[in-house]
């Protein structure tokens, strides 16, 4: 059985995007294609179908199989990956688990490039994530539960550097967790993330609206600041709040085609169901 798929990356966080596979097992293919070792490697699985009334449909799995609701950085290559099968770069409408995703193209200075943005919808307070209270973080930190279609626990420190991640973030498996620490200017701050599903990744579309929700809230950046820059392991993307309505918030950076694939997958691992066109 053969796939057709495209690989991107926005900021390093990086996506296989395929289109109507013939495949009924999609969290086993996930686990099989987002293998670094052993598949192509990706920290996601983005598989588009037809949705009337829409541009396409997208569905998320991470990398450990599991299906998550939105990705910031997963919807801006899987709409890199659909402008290219559409042959333009007009504006899409995506649903998602999540619910319905705005987002607008415009070509960048490399041939590779798209600059992307994305209407993520509204930043909403969530409950704490099962075990958070066990973890025994300092009650002088900031910590918020906020949903961006997905849920978040940002947490406010000193140095994200000095943190361990991986062990803090093993402990909310069912979280996406952020740890931020103010910038070097007014309108900035830098985030490092775990994922759910995924580990450490370069970046998270969603954390950083997440992020600099919270930045605002904490009173890290001032309270009429419209654009926010996150600063991530593999990069800058901006953040727009109230935007395009109040309440909602942008997510703006650049997406990255990284290379065409033809993969060849063993028909006893997945059980095929009848091809569907986009």
């Amino acid at each position: 059985m053969k796939l057709e798929l495209t690989k991107h990356h926005g900021l390093g966080n990086d996506f296989v995007v395929v289109f109507h596979p013939a495949v009924d097992d999609l969290p086993a293919l996930a686990r099989y294609l987002c293998d670094r070792r052993r598949g192509i490697g990706a920290d996601g699985l983005l598989v588009g179908d037809g949705e009337p009334g829409h541009a396409a449909r997208m569905v998320l799995y991470n990398a450990d199989g599991s299906r998550a609701e939105m990705s910031g950085n997963g919807i801006r290559c899987f709409a890199q990956a659909l402008a290219e099968r559409r042959g333009n770069l007009d504006d899409q409408l995506i649903a998602t688990d999540a619910g319905p995703r705005l987002v607008r193209l415009a070509a960048a200075e490399a041939a590779d490039t798209l600059d992307i943005s994305v209407d993520m919808g509204p930043v909403m307070a969530i409950a704490a994530p099962a075990g958070w209270h066990e973890i025994g973080c300092n009650p002088d930190r900031p910590v918020a539960h906020l949903s961006v279609g997905n849920p978040h626990t940002v947490v406010g420190v000193d140095d994200v550097s000095a943190v361990d991640l991986v062990a803090l973030g093993s402990q909310v498996p069912c979280t996406n967790l952020e740890l931020v620490e103010p910038g070097h200017d007014g309108t900035s701050i830098r985030m490092r993330v775990h994922e759910r599903g995924a580990g450490v990744t370069e970046a998270c579309g969603t954390g950083a609206c997440a992020s600099a929700w919270a930045a605002v809230s904490w009173g890290l950046v001032p309270a009429s600041t419209r654009e926010i820059m996150v600063h991530m392991d593999g990069g800058g993307a901006k953040v727009r709040l109230d935007d395009p309505v109040p309440g909602h918030v942008t997510l703006i950076g650049p997406t990255v085609f990284v290379a065409h694939v033809l993969v060849e997958v063993p028909d006893a691992r997945f059980q095929q169901t009848p091809e569907r066109q986009l």
